[in-house]
């Protein structure tokens, strides 16, 4: 599978060609990115007021608002680079996975799995569930 790289203010993004192919696929692609970039103004525009994000381990966040603020807060972690590995929709659900790294160098796998306000391409986002791991550096063996 090809992929392509680009920059998009500051933010190298490395993404399957395959990944625009479909309308919700692009959809996720655009939120992603827009996530990394803290594009509040983009990711507002695509979840729902009753949009709920559990991020595993950390927190659950109810509601646009709240999703927001917690957002606002995050803006001084800038992500530097992106790569999306795989972009998965089917109906209601969508899932992300990738790595991305920040700008003080740390490096991060995760995997966003999303649930739709409806099964309408360009449908808003109600459900976000986020999967997000520090990887090491180092080569070390895990097993």
């Amino acid at each position: 599978m090809d992929s392509r790289t680009y920059e998009n203010n500051n933010l190298k993004i490395i993404c399957p060609d395959d990944c625009g192919n479909a309308p919700k696929k692009q959809h996720l692609k655009e939120l992603t990115i827009a996530f990394a970039k803290n594009d509040l103004l983009s990711i507002n525009d695509n979840i729902t007021d009753d949009f709920q994000w559990n991020i595993i381990g950390k927190k659950r966040i109810h509601g646009k608002e709240n999703f927001v603020e917690t957002l606002k807060q995050m803006h001084h972690n800038k992500v530097t680079e992106l790569h999306i590995t795989n972009i998965i929709t089917h109906g209601y659900d969508g899932s992300v996975n990738g790595t991305f790294i920040l700008e003080n160098k740390k490096n991060y796998g995760f995997c966003n799995v999303y649930k739709f306000f409806s099964s309408r391409n360009h449908s808003k986002i109600k459900e976000c569930t986020s999967y997000i791991i520090e990887l090491s550096n180092s080569k070390k063996e895990l097993f």
